[in-house]
C-alpha cells in the first residue's frame, strides 16, 4: 500500500511526526476557518444576535458526526485487510449520511424546537430559522466531507485531504463577503455561502474516490436483511472504537448548549453573543490538539502493533511536549490580543464586546489543558485502550463540565461562567496525570 513513502517503523520520529502534522493541521485549520468566516462576516454585517444564531446551529449541530470510520479503517489497513477497511468505510459513510438526512428532516420540520434545544431565545429564533433553511445543505454533506478527509489521508494522499478543507474554506470566505456585504443578503447569504462551500468539498471527496483513490474504494451498499444486520454490527463496532472521538465532538456541542443556557440566563442575548466568540475560537484550538493527536496516532498504533515500545514512548513524549508548547502559545496569544480578536467578531463598545473582553482571558486558560487532554486521550485510543479514552473524554465533556457550569456561576458570578470550561479541563488533566502516575509507580515497584 502506498502512503507517500512513509515508513512508520524506521523513519526518525520527529521528521515522521511533522511530515504528517503540517498538512493535517493546515487542512483542519482551513476547515475551522470555514465556520469562523461566518462569525466574522455575519457579526459585522448583520449583528451580534445573528452571530449568536450562527453559533447555535453552525458549530453545534455539525459536531454530531463521529470519526469511528477513520479509526476502524486505520486498524484494518495496519493489518493489511483492505477489503474489510473498504466495507467498513462504505458502511460508515452510508449510515452517517442516512443519520444526517434524518437530522436535517427533523430540523426542517421543527425549526423552532431545534432552536430552543440549542439555547435560542424568542428574539433569536427567527434568525436561527433563516439559517436553518439555507444552511441545511451544509449540515447534510458535512459528515461525508469530514469522513472523506480522514479516509483520503489513510489512502496515502494527505495533501489532497488538506485541499478538501482549504478549497471550501477559501470559497466560503469569498462568498461570505459577496453575499453579506455587496448583495446585502444578511444571514441568508452567510448560510448559502457555507452550504455552497461544503457541497464543493463533498464533490472533491467524491471525485477522489471515483478517480484517484489508491487503496480504499467504496462498495455498492446492499440492502438485504443479512447485509443490514452485518452493517449494524460493524457500525456498532466502529462506534465502540471511535466512541471517544464522538464523545469529544458531543462535548463541544454540550459546552455550547450549556454555555448558551447559562449565559442567556445571567447575561441575556449579549452574553450569548459574547460567549459565541469563545465558541468560534474553540474549534481552532481543537484543530491544533486534534492535528497533534491524529499525526501521532498512526505512528503509535503501527509501532504498538509491532511491539516497538521505545518508538511508542518517544512519539508520546514528543506529542505531549509539542501539545504543551502549542497550548501555552495559544493561551498567551488570546490573552494578549483579546480586544483585537474580538473586533473581528463584535462591534467595539457594544455591551456584548465588553462582556467578551472581560471574560475571554479567563476562558483562554482552558486552551492549555484542552490541548494536553486531547493528546493524552488520543494516545490511549491509539493503543486501543478504548475504555480509558472513553472514560477520560466523558469526564471532561460531561461529568466535570456540566456541574462546573451550574456551580461556578453561583460562587463567582459572571467570572464563574467563563471559568467553567477551564476548570473542567484542568480537573480532567489532573485526573489523567494522577492515574497515570499511580500506575507508573506500581509498574516500577513490581
Amino acid at each position: 500500500m502506498q502512503r507517500d513513502s512513509i515508513d512508520f517503523e524506521k523513519t526518525d520520529i520527529a521528521p515522521l511526526f511533522f511530515k504528517l502534522f503540517v498538512p493535517t493541521l493546515l487542512g483542519l485549520l482551513f476547515g475551522a476557518a470555514l465556520n469562523i468566516a461566518d462569525g466574522i462576516f455575519v457579526g459585522k454585517g448583520v449583528g451580534s444576535d445573528a452571530l449568536a444564531a450562527v453559533n447555535i446551529i453552525g458549530t453545534g449541530l455539525a459536531l454530531l458526526t463521529g470519526t469511528g470510520a477513520s479509526v476502524v479503517a486505520a486498524i484494518h489497513l495496519a493489518k493489511n485487510n483492505v477489503k474489510a477497511a473498504n466495507i467498513n468505510v462504505t458502511q460508515a459513510v452510508t449510515v452517517s449520511t442516512a443519520l444526517m438526512a434524518v437530522v436535517c428532516t427533523f430540523v426542517y420540520i421543527f425549526p423552532e424546537l431545534t432552536a430552543k434545544m440549542f439555547g435560542g431565545s424568542e428574539k433569536l429564533i427567527p434568525l436561527v430559522k433563516t439559517y436553518f433553511y439555507y444552511g441545511l445543505p451544509c449540515v447534510f454533506v458535512f459528515s461525508f466531507t469530514m469522513a472523506g478527509m480522514f479516509i483520503i489521508r489513510l489512502d496515502g494522499s494527505p495533501k489532497y485531504a488538506m485541499l478538501t478543507n482549504v478549497v471550501p474554506s477559501v470559497l466560503n470566505i469569498i462568498l461570505d463577503y459577496i453575499f453579506v456585504f455587496p448583495l446585502q443578503m444578511g444571514l441568508k447569504g452567510a448560510a448559502l455561502a457555507t452550504s455552497i462551500a461544503q457541497v464543493t468539498g463533498s464533490i472533491m471527496v467524491a471525485v477522489y474516490f471515483w478517480k484517484f483513490s489508491k487503496t480504499i474504494k467504496f462498495y455498492r451498499p446492499k440492502f438485504t436483511n443479512t447485509s443490514i444486520h452485518l452493517t449494524m454490527r460493524n457500525v456498532g463496532y466502529m462506534a465502540k472504537v471511535g466512541m471517544s472521538g464522538l464523545i469529544g465532538e458531543l462535548a463541544i456541542m454540550l459546552m455550547i448548549m450549556a454555555g448558551n443556557f447559562q449565559f442567556m440566563k445571567l447575561l441575556h442575548e449579549d452574553g450569548v453573543a459574547a460567549y459565541s466568540v469563545a465558541c468560534y475560537l474553540f474549534p481552532l484550538v481543537f484543530m491544533f490538539g486534534n492535528a497533534i493527536s491524529q499525526s501521532a496516532l498512526p505512528i503509535i498504533s503501527f509501532n504498538h502493533g509491532k511491539g516497538i515500545a521505545a518508538r511508542v514512548s518517544k512519539t508520546l513524549k514528543l506529542s505531549v511536549v509539542f501539545g504543551l508548547a502549542c497550548g501555552v502559545m495559544i493561551t498567551a496569544l488570546t490573552i494578549v490580543c483579546c480586544r483585537p480578536i474580538l473586533q473581528l467578531f463584535l462591534t467595539q463598545g457594544s455591551n456584548a464586546f465588553e462582556i467578551a473582553a472581560n471574560g475571554l482571558p479567563y476562558f483562554a486558560v482552558s486552551f492549555l489543558f484542552f490541548t494536553l487532554n486531547l493528546v493524552l486521550i488520543g494516545y490511549y485510543q491509539s493503543i486501543e485502550k478504548i475504555k480509558k479514552a472513553i472514560i477520560y473524554m466523558t469526564l471532561r465533556g460531561l461529568l466535570f463540565m456540566i456541574p462546573c457550569f451550574i456551580i461556578m456561576p453561583q460562587i463567582m458570578g459572571e467570572k464563574g461562567l467563563w471559568l467553567a470550561v477551564p476548570m473542567s479541563e484542568f480537573m480532567t488533566f489532573l485526573t489523567i496525570a494522577v492515574v497515570s502516575q499511580s500506575r507508573y509507580k506500581k509498574r516500577s515497584h513490581k
